[in-house]
C-alpha cells in the first residue's frame, strides 16, 4: 500500500511540473485543478487495482464535468467544446479499441497454432531460454505493433511456463515490446507520429542503442525471476501438429496491419488522422478469416474492460491543460520517460513535435520504454494485463519489476555517453518557438543534426 501512495504522489509531482495551462482556471498552490483530478484518478487506480475500470471512468466523468463547469476545452466551452474535442480525438481512440481487441484475438490464434509448444526444441532450458523469449519479443516489436508483440510474447509464455508467469517477467515482456518498438517508425504509435510529422527514420533508429542496453539490464533479472518461479518447459509435447491455417491467419492479420500502417503514412499521410485505418484493417482481417478458424470471441468481454480503462485514461490525458513542455534538452527527455509511465505518451509526443529541438532518438526511447515502468503506462502493458489480470497492481508491478526503471535510466545514459545529445534541426511540421537547449553531456557538442 505505501508503494501505491508513492506512485500517486510521484504522479502528481511529475504531471504538475509540466508548465502550461490551456485556459485560466482554479488552481491549488499554483497547480491547475485539472492536474489534481487526473493525479487523484491515477492514485485511485494504484490503490484500487481490482476496480481500475470504474476508477478510470469515474475520474474521466469528474474531469469532464469540471471542464464543462469551469475551464472549457481546447476546442471551446460547454457541450459543443466537448463534442469538438471528441471529434478531434476519435481516430486515436478507435484505433486503440480495434487494435487491443483484434490483437487479443490474434494472440489466442497464435497460442492455438501450437507453435509455442515447439519452442522448447530450440530454446535453452534455463534462464537463458527465458531471456531468449524476451529477445524474440523485442525483435517482433521492431516491425509489428508493440501491442501485438507483447500479446504474442504473453501467449508463448503461457505455454512455455505452464500458465505460471511471474509478474516481474510480465513487466519484462512489456519492456521488451516497448524497447523493440522505440527505434522503429512502424513499431510504436509515437514513433509513427514522428515519421508522419517529417522526422527522418534514421534519427529515431539511434534509440536502439539505449533500448538494447535496457533489454539486457531488465531482461536478465526478469528471466532469472521466471526460471525460479516456474522453469521453462524442457521438452516439447510429443506428436505436436502445428495448425498451419491458424498460423496463416496470424500472419494475414499482422501483414494487414503493417501494410495499412506503411501505406497510409507514406502515401496518404494527410488522411491518416481522419479515419482509424489500421484498427479497421485488423478488424476486417479478423472477420474475413473467421470462417477458416473460429476466433475465441470469449476473450473479448474481459479485453473490452481493459480497453475501456485505457481509453478513459487516454481521453482524460488529452483534456489536461498542457500546452508546452520545458525547453528541449536531454534532462527533459529523461523526465518525459517517467511522466509517460502515468501520462499518455501520445499527447506528450505531439507536444514535443510541435516544440521541436529534440534529439528524436532520445525522445522515442523515453516515451516508448518509459511507459513500461507501470502496467497501465503503455497500451502493451494494458493488453498483457488483460491476459494476466494478476498484473493489475501498481505495487506488485513496481516491486517485482524494479529492474525496468533501472534499465530505463542506464539505457538512457549509455545512449548519452555513446552518441551524445545532438538536437535535430526543425523538420517538416516542426514549429519550435523555444530555443534548443543542450546541457553538457559526455560526448555532445550540442549542435543540431
Amino acid at each position: 500500500m505505501p508503494v501505491a501512495y508513492k506512485v500517486g504522489a510521484g504522479a502528481l509531482a511529475l504531471i504538475a511540473s509540466a508548465p502550461a495551462c490551456a485556459a485560466e482556471g482554479p488552481a491549488v498552490l499554483g497547480i491547475p485543478v485539472d492536474f489534481i483530478l487526473f493525479a487523484i484518478t491515477l492514485l485511485g487506480v494504484a490503490l484500487f487495482h481490482r476496480h481500475t475500470q470504474r476508477v478510470a471512468l469515474a475520474g474521466l466523468a469528474v474531469i469532464i464535468l469540471y471542464k464543462l463547469g469551469f475551464t472549457g476545452f481546447k476546442t471551446g466551452g460547454g457541450i459543443p467544446g466537448l463534442l469538438a474535442h471528441l471529434h478531434h480525438e476519435w481516430v486515436i481512440l478507435a484505433n486503440l479499441l480495434c487494435l487491443l481487441l483484434g490483437f487479443a484475438l490474434l494472440s489466442r490464434h497464435f497460442e492455438k497454432t501450437r507453435v509455442p509448444a515447439v519452442l522448447p526444441r530450440f530454446l535453452p532450458h534455463d534462464w537463458k531460454g527465458c531471456f531468449a523469449l524476451l529477445v524474440i519479443v523485442f525483435v517482433l516489436s521492431s516491425f509489428l505493433d508493440n501491442i501485438a508483440a507483447a500479446l504474442i510474447g504473453g501467449a508463448m509464455a503461457h505455454t512455455l511456463f505452464r500458465a505460471k508467469v511471474h509478474i516481474g517477467y510480465l513487466a519484462g515482456i512489456v519492456a521488451a515490446s516497448n524497447a523493440g518498438g522505440s527505434g522503429s517508425v512502424v513499431g510504436d504509435t509515437t514513433t509513427t507520429m514522428m515519421w508522419i510529422d517529417g522526422v527522418d527514420p534514421l534519427d529515431v533508429l539511434e534509440a536502439y542503442v539505449a533500448a538494447s542496453v535496457a533489454l539486457v539490464v531488465c531482461g536478465i533479472p526478469a528471466a532469472i525471476q521466471q526460471q525460479r518461479y516456474s522453469p521453462i518447459m524442457k521438452h516439447e509435447h510429443q506428436h505436436i501438429h502445428v495448425d498451419w491455417t491458424r498460423l496463416g491467419i496470424v500472419f494475414f492479420i499482422l501483414i494487414a496491419a503493417i501494410v495499412t500502417n506503411v501505406v497510409m503514412n507514406v502515401k496518404f499521410p494527410e488522411s491518416a488522422d481522419r479515419f482509424p485505418f489500421i484498427g479497421a484493417a485488423v478488424a476486417i482481417a479478423v472477420l474475413v478469416t473467421a470462417p477458416l478458424r473460429r476466433p475465441d470471441w470469449e476473450v473479448l468481454p474481459e479485453s473490452f474492460k481493459g480497453t475501456i480503462f485505457l481509453l478513459s485514461l487516454v481521453l482524460s490525458a488529452t483534456m489536461m491543460p498542457v500546452e508546452k513542455l520545458p525547453a528541449a534538452s536531454w534532462p527533459t527527455s529523461l523526465g518525459l520517460g517517467f511522466v509517460s509511465a502515468v501520462f499518455d505518451n501520445i499527447p506528450l509526443t505531439a507536444l514535443a513535435l510541435k516544440q521541436g529541438g529534440y534529439d528524436w532518438g532520445y525522445l522515442a526511447y523515453a516515451v516508448g520504454f518509459g511507459g513500461s515502468m507501470i502496467w497501465f503506462g503503455s497500451s502493451a502493458g494494458v493488453a498483457l494485463s488483460n491476459m494476466y489480470p494478476e498484473a493489475k497492481s501498481v505495487g506488485r508491478w513496481l516491486y517485482h519489476g524494479w529492474h525496468v526503471g533501472v534499465a530505463y535510466v542506464l539505457g538512457f545514459f549509455v545512449l548519452l555517453f555513446v552518441l551524445g545529445w545532438h538536437p535535430n534541426a526543425p523538420h517538416k511540421g516542426g514549429n519550435s518557438t523555444a530555443p534548443m537547449s543542450a546541457p553538457p553531456s559526455p560526448n555532445a557538442s550540442g549542435t543540431p543534426k
